[in-house]
Formats: structure tokens, C-alpha cells, sequence
């Protein structure tokens, strides 16, 4: 059993001690959010990039759909893989089910991967997602922002803004953020690794338990049975 048991007034006095190193998380992660809105430089893009999902050829302008930002998540899903990575599966389960309130704010979320469009369908359709998701095959995106690793292709190998001693070939999870001014384009912010956690709401709602995360193993939520769900 985690914890302990306790009255009722020392369960509040410590339920308050811990609220104070709440507010102190929460202001740390407003002032984080607010050096990246007001503070933090961006990069003009100057070349261009073509993605491709079923209804053709889109440029990164045409990925915005009209709109001033964009978020790219960097799915793990390259040209030899069977299936997608399943932490990254994981992560697009923790995706806001509606992304009209990204729309509302002016911006575009979609996801990207280095497989062909018809590898992305066939997983999409497994999972039963309706997230945009484009192709960047034959393509030096994935590459350009180091979520794509192979030392015979880019030297030295990059990922996570660090020099990787043995890097690992292949996908690497990543997200990206862009910003369109006029016909101009931006390349505000990048994040990888545990910059990602922010986005596995699954893993905030179980840190709020006693049992908390309990390094249950990733799998697509097609692959649970219902030992794994603890269903009786």
C-alpha cells in the first residue's frame, strides 16, 4: 500500500505544503512559456520542402492550411518500419481529440513521417486516427531536424541538441514549431526526448495517483488484452 493513512487534519497540512510546490511549478512553467512567446528567437527557413499525403504534393507553406503557426510531431514511422514506434503511438493517444481549439487559435498541428504515404494510411487506418499526417519521403526535412539519424547520411550525427558518441540509426521522436509571416517562414522551437512528456496526458493524470506511472510498458491500444486492462 503506498503511503500512509492519517487523520484528516494532518492529511491538510500536507496537502498544503504540497500546493505550495504546485503554484511554484506552475509559475516556473508560465515563465518558461513566456521567455518562448516574447523572448525566444526564430530561424527564417530559405529551403524548400515537399510532403505528400493522398491528395498529392504540399509545400510547408501548405501545411499551415491557412494559418499563422504550425506544429509538426515528428512520428517515428520510417520507410522500412512495419509499424509505427509505439511511444510515439503512445504520445498521438494523448493528442487532444478535437483540434478545432488549435484551429481557434490560429494554429495547425499535423504529423510527420519519413514512410510513403501508403505506409502512414495503413498504420493511420490501424489506429484509427483522422490527425493530418504527411509524408516528407525523399526529402531532407527529417534530416534538417534531427529526427531522422544516419551517419552516412548527415555527420556528425545531432539529436536532442547534443553530439550522439553512438547514435542509434534510424527515427527519432521530435516537434517542431513554425511560424508564417506574409510568404515568409519560421522555425520557432524544437523539442525531443522528455521535452515531449508535457504532451502524455496519461502520464499527468496517473503522477496524481498513489500508484503513479508504475512503468507499464507501451504498447498500441490495440495490442492491450484485458489482463493488461485489469478487467475482470
Amino acid at each position: 500500500m503506498p503511503g500512509k493513512v492519517v487523520c484528516r487534519d494532518e492529511w491538510l497540512a500536507a496537502r498544503k505544503d504540497l500546493l505550495d510546490k504546485e503554484k511554484a511549478a506552475v509559475r516556473a512553467a508560465a515563465a518558461f512559456n513566456e521567455q518562448l512567446r516574447n523572448d525566444f528567437p526564430m530561424v527564417k527557413l530559405d529551403k524548400a520542402y515537399t510532403f505528400e499525403d493522398p491528395k498529392g504534393n504540399h509545400t510547408l507553406a501548405g501545411l499551415f492550411q491557412g494559418r499563422k503557426q504550425l506544429i509538426v510531431y515528428h512520428f517515428m514511422l520510417g520507410p522500412d518500419d512495419e509499424a509505427g514506434c509505439s511511444g510515439c503511438s503512445f504520445l498521438t493517444d494523448n493528442l487532444p481529440s478535437s483540434l478545432t481549439h488549435l484551429y481557434a487559435a490560429d494554429t495547425t498541428f499535423v504529423l510527420v513521417s519519413r514512410a510513403p504515404v501508403a505506409k502512414i494510411e495503413q498504420y493511420k487506418k490501424r489506429m484509427g486516427w483522422d490527425f493530418p499526417w504527411y509524408s516528407s519521403f525523399g526529402t531532407e526535412f527529417n534530416w534538417d531536424f534531427n529526427v531522422s539519424l544516419d551517419k552516412d547520411v548527415k555527420s556528425p550525427v545531432v539529436y536532442n541538441y547534443k553530439e550522439m558518441e553512438k547514435p542509434f540509426k534510424g527515427e527519432h521522436p521530435g516537434l517542431s514549431v513554425f511560424y508564417k509571416e506574409g510568404n515568409d517562414l519560421f522555425h520557432t522551437y524544437s523539442t525531443y526526448a522528455r521535452g515531449l512528456d508535457g504532451l502524455l496526458v496519461t502520464n499527468q493524470l496517473l503522477d496524481l495517483t498513489p500508484l503513479g506511472r508504475q512503468d507499464v510498458p507501451w504498447k498500441r491500444h490495440d495490442e492491450y488484452d484485458s489482463k493488461d486492462l485489469k478487467s475482470s
